[in-house]
C-alpha cells in the first residue's frame, strides 16, 4: 500500500489553525480520502495526559529545555499510536502543529539550542516528516488578540508575553525561508474562506489530491 499524506499547521496564538484543519480534513475527505485530524501537544492517549502538563499553569511552569523535553515524549507517542499507523494505511494525516513548533516555541522563543532540537529530530522523529507544512502568519497583536477572546484555562503558552510571541513569528518565518519546498505561509489575517483558500491552492501545488 501507498503511504499517506503528512500535512502540519503551523503558527502563532489565535491564527485559526484548528479551524483550517477542520476545514482541510472535510475537503480532503469529500475527494475521497481517508482523513486522519490530529493536534499537538497530543493525538495519542499519552500524548493528551502530557499535554495537560504543557499548556496549563504558571508561564514559568517548566524551562523551555524541560518544556521541549515533555514536547517531545508526546510527540514520539503521537507518531507511534496515530500518525505513523495511518500514513503506513495510506491515509492523509493533517497535525494541528508538530515538530517546527518546537523549533519556534522552544527555539526561537525559549532559547534552546538549535543543535539540541536537531538532535531530538532526528532520534523522536526518525522518518516521520512532514510532506507539506502550512505556516499560518499574522501580526502578533491581532492574534494575542484573538486568543484572548477564546478564554479557557489552557492559556499558558499565551500568557508569555508580547517578546516571546514576537521571536516566535520570526521564528516560524525563519523555518519558511530555509525549506520553501516544504512550508508555504499563508496571511491568516484574512477571512476564514479566504484562508481555507489559499490553503487549498497550496496544497493542490505541492500534493495534488488524487497522487499518491
Amino acid at each position: 500500500m501507498t503511504r499517506g499524506r503528512f500535512i502540519t499547521f503551523e503558527g502563532g496564538e489565535g491564527a485559526g489553525k484548528s479551524t483550517q484543519v477542520r476545514i482541510l480534513a472535510e475537503r480532503l475527505r469529500g475527494a475521497g480520502l481517508d482523513v486522519v485530524a490530529t493536534r499537538e501537544p497530543g493525538g495519542s492517549p499519552g500524548a493528551e495526559a502530557i499535554r495537560a502538563l504543557l499548556v496549563t499553569g504558571d508561564p514559568d511552569r517548566w524551562s523551555a529545555v524541560s518544556e521541549v523535553l515533555l514536547m517531545y515524549a508526546a510527540r514520539r507517542d503521537h507518531i507511534e499510536r496515530t500518525i505513523r499507523p495511518a500514513l503506513e494505511r495510506g491515509a492523509w494525516v493533517i497535525s494541528d502543529r508538530f515538530a517546527d513548533s518546537s523549533r519556534a516555541y522552544q527555539g526561537a522563543g525559549g532559547g534552546v539550542a538549535p543543535d539540541f532540537l536537531g538532535a531530538l529530530e532526528t532520534f523522536v522523529l526518525e522518518d516521520t516528516r512532514p510532506d507539506l507544512t502550512l505556516i499560518l502568519d499574522l501580526p502578533v497583536e491581532l492574534g494575542l488578540q484573538r486568543a484572548g477572546l477564546r478564554g479557557g484555562a489552557e492559556a499558558r503558552f499565551e500568557a508569555k508575553g508580547t517578546a516571546f510571541h514576537q521571536r516566535l513569528r520570526e521564528g516560524f518565518l525563519q523555518i519558511a525561508e530555509a525549506e520553501p519546498h516544504r512550508c508555504a505561509v499563508v496571511d491568516a489575517g484574512q477571512g476564514p474562506e479566504a484562508v481555507s483558500d489559499a490553503i487549498w491552492s497550496a496544497v493542490a501545488a505541492h500534493l495534488p489530491v488524487g497522487s499518491q
